[in-house]
């Protein structure tokens, strides 16, 4: 592990600190750290690409970068264009703050970016830390945890057209009751659209998270579902899959079809 060359990126920007943790966490695997994440925010921009507007690219220092697109472009710009030389054996990405579960998924950019990389045929790991209702951030257990559990997964490897999803619970790192291998749960609560007005009376719109978007679902999550890990404080480890195929539907419409 010695020789890896990571490459780090999430969707919280180029100066977020759950990057920082991250680059810490990829410290304990090797020397050999490439950054390249957007240049701001890019939370919830889910697996797209900039393709009406040109990409500028921005040395901070050696072998790290700030792109002015998604986390998408940033895996895609430093596979094609600024580590061909030596391209990276594992891409991490966050960690974020705030959860990537359930849903969430399909929306967010953090877990796209380590998407791309399994799309290119790169092992990816995706880390997010479940961060609700304004409580302090405790990037410590995220920073604690962190090489733990990539040391196992890759230990246990990561198949081709698989990414891993961790989610850490928002408690100090001794206060986590364990590590769960869990699937993918579902919320059933949704983002809600709230109308305002600005200061020359003309109303505006604003996408947030509904209310109580995680206070009440815990006690109600399925057994095995990453929502259930987090809600008994534990660390939950999801694999996600490229085919999002469904097969019993496939099969049933195969029958229809004959």
């Amino acid at each position: 592990m010695a020789n890896l060359r990571i490459l780090i990126t999430n969707d919280d920007g180029i100066d977020a600190p759950g990057l920082k943790i991250l680059e810490k966490i990829a410290r304990t695997l090797s020397d050999d750290i490439w950054i390249v994440a957007p240049e701001h925010d890019q939370s919830a921009v889910s697996h797209s690409l900039t393709l009406r507007t040109p990409l500028r690219i921005s040395e901070i220092s050696e072998s790290k970068y700030a792109i002015s697109g998604t986390p998408t472009d940033c895996v895609l710009a430093a596979v094609q264009l600024l580590m061909t030389d030596h391209l990276p054996d594992l891409v991490l990405s966050g960690v974020n703050n705030g959860a990537n579960l359930a849903e969430d998924v399909t929306y967010s950019g953090t877990v796209a970016a380590a998407l791309e990389a399994t799309i290119l045929g790169i092992p990816a790991v995706a880390f997010s830390l479940t961060t609700e209702n304004r409580q302090p951030v405790k990037w410590a257990t995220a920073e604690h945890w962190g090489p733990i559990v990539l040391d196992k997964v890759l230990k246990a490897s990561i198949p081709e057209q698989v990414l891993i999803n961790v989610n850490f619970p928002n408690v100090i790192h001794k206060s986590v009751e364990g590590i769960k291998i869990t699937r993918q749960g579902q919320r059933k609560i949704f983002d809600r659209i709230y109308e305002k007005e600005d200061p020359r009376g003309i109303p505006y719109y604003w996408i947030g998270p509904g209310d109580q978007r995680y206070d009440n679902i815990w006690k109600f999550a399925e057994p095995g579902t990453d929502i259930e890990a987090i809600g008994k404080k534990c660390i939950s480890i999801t694999p996600l899959s490229l085919d999002i195929t469904h097969n019993k539907t496939l099969e049933l419409l195969k029958e229809s079809f004959q």
